[in-house]
């Protein structure tokens, strides 16, 4: 399909214009985020309200922002980023260890916003066999174009849900008998905790890990050993240590 005009320098992921955003919105085009001028009003109102009624978030933006984003094409005050695909349920997500016959296992990032960490992240999940990945829909990367690519495709095979309040998702997972691990230097040496059963592990953001109201509502927290100079790894790398030691515990009891 050819670009409109106003997308023509565009990055793939990106559609700019009142009139591109406004169409994609109608035509059900998949868009994860939307920038849009929070000066502006008329049609911008419009774009705002039809994004609210598909649940699409909209964040306010300055002309800088919105001119990056669009690589410099004409923007009218709003850009909308694509998303790599869709978002499921927390309910969809539980459903998918009910249909293998296994015991939950699931894997809940706490504001990771570098997209480079949050596809890493998504990549193991997929290949540690992860029943899905919870995100939050503010203050965290989401399935743009980076997380798909950094994932190398596992992004089109792991379910992710993207919800409005992580603490109440908790709360949900609790209810449907899954144990909450919250990864913190604070907590139990990581091999000398039971994964085996279900599980939700909760992976903290890169430079301040997990947020003190999801701390409280974990029921174990376990850690890495540290023995350099340097106490923390990148988020992603600490994610796959835990979920691998998950995927060794279990499979000895299967």
């Amino acid at each position: 399909m050819e670009k409109n005009k106003n997308n023509a320098n565009c990055p793939e992921d990106i559609i700019a214009g009142r009139n591109p955003v406004t169409e994609a919105l109608k035509s059900g085009k998949l868009i994860d985020t939307i920038y849009i001028d929070g000066a502006g009003g008329g049609s911008l109102n419009v774009i705002r309200r039809l994004a609210k009624e598909k649940g699409i978030v909209v964040k306010d933006a300055q002309e800088k922002k919105l001119s990056q984003l669009s690589g410099g094409a004409s923007h009218q005050g709003v850009v909308a980023v694509a998303a790599c695909g869709e978002y499921v349920t927390v309910e969809d997500i539980l459903a998918v260890s009910q249909e293998k016959g296994t015991k939950p296992f699931i894997i809940i990032c706490d504001e990771i916003e570098d997209p480079h960490n949050l596809g890493a992240i998504i990549r193991t999940a997929e290949t540690a066999g992860a029943d899905g990945v919870i995100i939050p829909k503010r203050r965290s990367a989401s399935l743009n174009a980076t997380v798909f690519k950094t994932s190398a495709g596992a992004a089109s095979y792991v379910p992710v849900a993207r919800v409005s309040n992580l603490a109440a998702c908790i709360d949900q997972l609790k209810e449907n008998g899954v144990w909450i691990y919250g990864t913190d230097a604070s907590g139990t040496e990581y091999t000398g905790v039971d994964f085996t059963g279900s599980i939700g592990l909760v992976i903290g953001s890169e430079g301040f890990g997990i947020s003190k109201l999801i701390q409280k509502k974990c029921d174990f927290m376990v850690k890495l050993p540290m023995f350099g100079k340097i106490n923390s790894l990148n988020a992603s790398v600490a994610a796959g240590i835990f979920m691998y030691e998950a995927v060794r515990q279990r499979s000895l009891t299967r």
